[in-house]
């Protein structure tokens, strides 16, 4: 696999801590997700199933303000 743009959240800071979880796209336009401290281990999904569960999350916490 060509090598990726693992991203993380500015939410986690600079500290050093290990506890972010990043993020990149593939190329074939999957999204995956991984631990930083554990970057063997890789969640895949697509697109949709993402924008679908980011639409869910969204809504939950429409519903709670």
């Amino acid at each position: 696999m060509s090598e990726l743009n693992w991203q993380k959240s500015s939410f986690s800071g600079d500290g050093g801590n290990g506890n972010c979880l990043e993020a990149a796209t593939a190329p074939t336009g999957l999204i995956l997700f991984r631990e930083s401290e554990r970057p063997g281990e890789v969640l895949t999904t697509s697109p949709a199933h993402w924008a679908a569960f980011l639409r869910i999350i969204k809504a939950d916490v429409a519903g709670r303000l």
